[in-house]
Formats: C-alpha cells, structure tokens, sequence
C-alpha cells in the first residue's frame, strides 16, 4: 500500500508539472495570436491530456509495469499510447479545425519532432551520466587495488 501511495504521488506530481508547462505554452500562443480568453474546454482538455500522459509515461518509462524492455522499444509504446490520447483531446476540444488536414499533418510533424528531440536529449543525458558513473567506478576500484597492495 506503501509504494502504491508513493507512486500515486509521483504520478500527480508528474501531472501537475505537465499541466503547468501545456499551460505556460498555451499562454504563450494566446500572447502570439492575440486571444484573451481561455476556455474552460481546453483547461478541462488539457488536465486530461497531462493526467493520462503522466500514467503512460510511468507505465512505459519505469518498471512498475514493464521489467525488461528496451528504451527504444519504450518509445514506442509510449507514442502508441499517448498519440492517440492527445488526438482525441486534440478533436474534442477543438485545438485544431477539424476539417483542415494540413493542420492535423503538421500537429502529428511537431508531436513526432518533439518525440526525437526529447528522445535525443534523453539519451545524451543517459551517456554523459553513465560515462560519470563509469569514471567514478573505475575510480575506486584504482582506489581498493592501490589498498590492497
């Protein structure tokens, strides 16, 4: 019951933080095209995109669910499961004319660019860090070599 609480937490945590960021870029295009009001439809919209995006990115991302999968294998089912959720919330709530396919192309170009990007910089992040984590094993493994002779 424990864990469930503490993973509870970090997953409203999680929600909460992407719901503040979708905001803060919501916001920023109000501010760029003008608009003054912010409808309740896309408040509730994004809520529920951030709610579920938070739970897809725990279940595909950590090993509460799944122990041994590739990260790039993560990926995918992250993007299998999260794309058609935004698109959903992205219909109902109208971010996009819904008759216009130009628009639902480039919505599916800029979440698939974001994906690489993040995905990119993940992995950047994950060999600097093992490369540290490399270098300081091997530091101390000099360290109890040089003590035992």
């Amino acid at each position: 019951m424990k864990e469930f609480l503490k993973g509870l937490v970090r997953w409203k945590t999680s929600a909460c933080m992407i719901f503040t960021a979708a905001i803060f870029i919501y916001l920023f295009f109000c501010l760029i095209y003008g608009t003054r009001e912010v409808s309740t439809a896309m408040l509730w919209g994004l809520f529920w995109v951030s709610a579920a995006g938070s739970l897809i990115q725990a279940v595909c991302f950590s090993d509460w669910l799944i122990k041994k999968l590739a990260y790039t294998w993560r990926g995918v089912l992250f993007v299998a499961l999260f794309l058609p959720v935004l698109t959903l919330a992205a219909w109902q709530t109208g971010w996009f004319p819904r008759d216009q396919a130009g628009a639902w192309i480039m919505f599916l170009g800029i979440f698939f660019l974001i994906f690489l990007v993040m995905t990119i910089g993940f992995d950047i992040y994950f060999r600097l860090t093992g490369r540290k984590y490399d270098g300081l094993i091997g530091q101390y493994r000099k360290k109890k070599e040089d003590e035992g002779t």
